[in-house]
């Protein structure tokens, strides 16, 4: 029996600079914050017409598709958009039809991702080599392909799966069934990573700790590293008789029950080898093998071989799991960092109770990297000014250990304001930035009443 881990202790020191950094941090709408990411990343430029032609943005477009990221990520939905905006529904829903869609959702969220990663405060959050994936529960209302009545979430839902790095961004977004085991899409968005994050390790809760996912993990160079709960249950192997192994092993020795088949998955490596080329080059999708040997009967033998490599996989992660500290506490602080930012896209994703209401699976896919898009959004202007803080304090002669940056999360929204009216005057806001900056708050003093007029 492994104890469970204490709560990681938070140096005071680094409780302290996160309070004084945070009352550092200027007050912005979220519109006003997404004009001012674009100036410096060009993310909105990603919103290309669907018939091809490209040209340069006005800022009434911008504009528009700022209206239209807003509405689907706040889960506003364009006619209240249209009212609160004075933009007409039509022009709104013209521009979504057109303009914002997977594709271009995806390649905006890479560039906000990509220039997040280049960030030195970044750096001190993580390498950017590892990440991990977990679903988050949204009410549905109305007929829907993917949800599902599921009474522990107190009736109809979907499932939102995240890939979240070591860096706070989020990478990778999928809609699925909420009864659908979320493991077998755990490695679909690891390989389709278009970003710069070179991710080598991924974490997981017990549901994405299947043999097959082992094994395919290992097959194309990732490490599966998930928490796994009651590991005193699962069955770890040994590649040696009992009375050797547990010689070599005198505590160990015990736990490994089972006889590791060696020569099963030399019989199949020439067809594993083609499956991992079939995942690297895209012929295929990890949740279709994932799902369909995963479901296969124990006759058929590449399903054997597959699952015995997991075996394989999976003790020596157990292994280092249960005699490491250190191991567990970084999975688990990875698995947190996860979790965190689902209480960012709850506050981002407020009105209608939060109730997806859009039916079909491409809308509520566009409406779920609609949700990513600003979440990451909120990260990287978090992250650059918490960054300008930290300089601006080491240039008074404050001592600023970078040991205490990791403790910094960027997840901060306080001073970000997601409620009320909302600007989106693009040419106005951006006059407001000195050197394509906001000042620094001298004072922690927190403001609040603030609302905002959404104007054309």
């Amino acid at each position: 029996m492994i104890p469970p881990l204490a709560a990681e202790d938070i140096p005071t020191e680094a409780k302290a600079l996160r309070e004084e950094l945070s009352g550092m941090l200027p007050f912005v709408p979220i519109a006003s914050l997404l004009i001012e990411l674009d100036a410096r990343t060009g993310f909105l430029a990603c919103f290309t017409h669907a018939g091809g032609r490209k040209s340069t943005q006005s800022m009434e477009l911008k504009r528009n598709i700022l209206a239209v990221l807003i509405a689907g990520a706040t889960n506003l939905g364009l006619t209240r958009m249209s009212e609160a905006c004075g933009v007409s529904y039509d022009t709104l829903s013209w521009t979504q039809e057109w303009y914002v869609r997977e594709e271009t959702l995806r390649e905006a969220n890479t560039v906000l991702v990509n220039h997040h990663y280049t960030l030195e405060l970044a750096g001190k959050f993580g390498g950017g080599t590892m990440s991990s994936s977990d679903g988050q529960r949204f009410p549905v209302r109305g007929k829907s392909l993917t949800g599902r009545d599921m009474v522990i979430h107190g009736g109809r839902v979907l499932s939102t799966y995240t890939h979240v790095s070591d860096q706070w961004s989020t990478y990778g977004t999928k809609q699925i069934v909420p009864t659908h085991r979320e493991g077998h899409y755990t490695l679909d968005e690891l390989l389709g990573n278009t970003t710069d994050l070179p991710i080598r390790e991924h974490a997981t809760d017990t549901h994405g700790a299947t043999l097959v996912n082992f094994r395919l993990f290992d097959l194309v160079g990732k490490a599966l590293t998930p928490r796994i709960r009651d590991l005193g249950k699962i069955t770890l192997v040994r590649d040696d008789s009992p009375v050797v192994t547990n010689a070599r092993y005198p505590h160990a020795g015990p736990l490994l029950a089972d006889r590791w088949n060696e020569n099963l998955v030399a019989e199949c490596w020439s067809d594993l080898l083609r499956m991992a080329g079939s995942l690297m080059f895209g012929e295929t999708t990890a949740s279709l093998i994932v799902g369909k040997w995963s479901a296969a009967s124990r006759q058929n033998t590449l399903a054997a071989a597959l699952k015995e490599w997991g075996r394989m996989r999976r003790t020596i992660h157990t292994a280092r799991y249960l005699s490491d500290p250190v191991y567990r506490r970084k999975i688990s602080r990875q698995l947190n960092k996860g979790e965190s930012l689902h209480a960012l896209r709850r506050d981002l994703h407020y009105p209608q109770q939060g109730t997806i209401v859009r039916p079909h699976l491409a809308d509520q896919t566009e409406q779920a990297w609609c949700l990513s898009l600003l979440t990451n959004a909120v990260i990287t202007w978090t992250t650059e000014y918490y960054g300008m803080a930290i300089g601006e304090l080491r240039g008074q002669g404050r001592e600023v250990p970078d040991e205490l940056l990791s403790f910094i999360a960027p997840g901060h929204r306080e001073n970000i304001n997601f409620f009320g009216f909302i600007t989106v005057d693009v040419e106005a806001e951006l006059a407001k930035l000195i050197g394509g900056w906001r000042p620094l708050r001298p004072t922690t003093v927190h403001e609040s009443g603030i609302s905002f007029m959404l104007h054309p």
